[in-house]
């Protein structure tokens, strides 16, 4: 009997199982929520794993501790934490690690804390063939809910940025070759690289939710983020929300030299760790958001019906048959 392995369930159905070891609903964000009797906690974790997230030549170990915090922050922003309490660190380290290594990613660690708020609590080291950076991450649940599953048809579809950056600076970091007949703008790559070694957050977006929010009344709306695509992000917010996601290919903002064609399009859509906020909010509060905020974009809407994607030009619908990011 074919006995069934992590390859062939996929990391999707794999956390899904694991699941129902758990509270109801516990696993379909990425911060867990611990009620307290005066604040709120979210918890998150997220791991970096040698030769799948990183390696020496795409990344410097400072800038690699800048991205494991900023990955952590992310993930408690997207659920609408108001303050960064603090982080735990567990390493994983092969014994013939140089100490400078290790200095350089605490000082980046601590780069990252210092702008974002929040100090390291303490963690764990241990020995082995590669290194492993867990983080967990606490933060303080503020007075709004980001939730995957708080999407309601008739939403506006949102994001905080630009996407596909990061992809593009991993693929320079790499010296991928590119078409021959491409020359990439030298801006482009440099932003890029940026983006892919030391991607930011946005600290006053849930100040600018409050701001602008038309009723205040509403507690609850969608959000994620885009560590693993753009794709990926629409697709949970639909999952989790029971509704049909239409996105504007017209409306997506991209660097204005960022290069036409169906693989630069995938690039975008799949490429991941850029950390923007995906998220949906009613139109008037949607419409006050853009006003205030030059950096959030409309990008579609969602609907009544099977929880899916589809772009309202239909030729782009090709786009759907690429894969995200999969661990497994």
């Amino acid at each position: 009997m074919h006995k069934e392995i992590l390859e062939d369930i996929g990391e999707k159905e794999l956390i899904n199982r694991l699941g129902k070891f758990m509270p109801r609903n516990q696993a379909s964000d990425d911060c867990a929520l611990i009620k307290i009797r005066n604040e709120n906690l979210l918890v998150n974790t997220d791991s970096l794993v040698e030769n799948i997230h990183f390696n020496d030549i795409t990344i410097c170990p400072k800038d690699l501790g800048w991205k494991a915090v900023i990955s952590n922050i992310s993930d408690l922003l997207s659920s609408g934490s108001k303050k960064t309490i603090g982080i735990t660190i567990n390493l994983i380290l092969p014994p013939e690690t140089e100490w400078i290594w290790v200095e350089k990613l605490y000082k980046g660690f601590n780069k990252a804390l210092k702008e974002y708020g929040g100090v390291i609590l303490g963690g764990d080291c241990s020995k082995g063939n590669e290194k492993i950076i867990s983080i967990t991450a606490f933060g303080i649940q503020g007075e709004l809910e980001l939730r995957r599953n708080a999407c309601k048809p008739g939403d506006i579809i949102l994001t905080t940025g630009i996407h596909g950056l990061s992809k593009l600076g991993l693929m320079i970091q790499n010296k991928i070759n590119f078409d021959k007949n491409l020359s990439l703008n030298k801006r482009l790559i440099n932003k890029a690289i940026e983006h892919f070694c030391r991607p930011q957050v946005y600290p006053n977006f849930l100040e600018n939710l409050l701001k602008t929010r038309p009723n205040k009344k509403i507690k609850r709306i969608g959000c994620t983020d885009s560590s693993d695509g753009l794709f990926q992000a629409i697709e949970d917010l639909a999952i989790n929300s029971n509704c049909k996601a239409i996105m504007n290919y017209e409306k997506i903002p991209k660097d204005k030299n960022w290069p036409k064609g169906d693989i630069w399009d995938e690039y975008y859509f799949f490429g991941g760790e850029d950390y923007e906020l995906v998220f949906s909010l009613p139109k008037k509060w949607a419409k006050n958001l853009c006003k205030l905020d030059k950096n959030i974009y409309e990008i579609g809407y969602f609907s009544d019906g099977e929880p899916s994607i589809e772009f309202k030009d239909k030729n782009k619908n090709q786009l759907l048959k690429n894969k995200p990011f999969k661990h497994f």
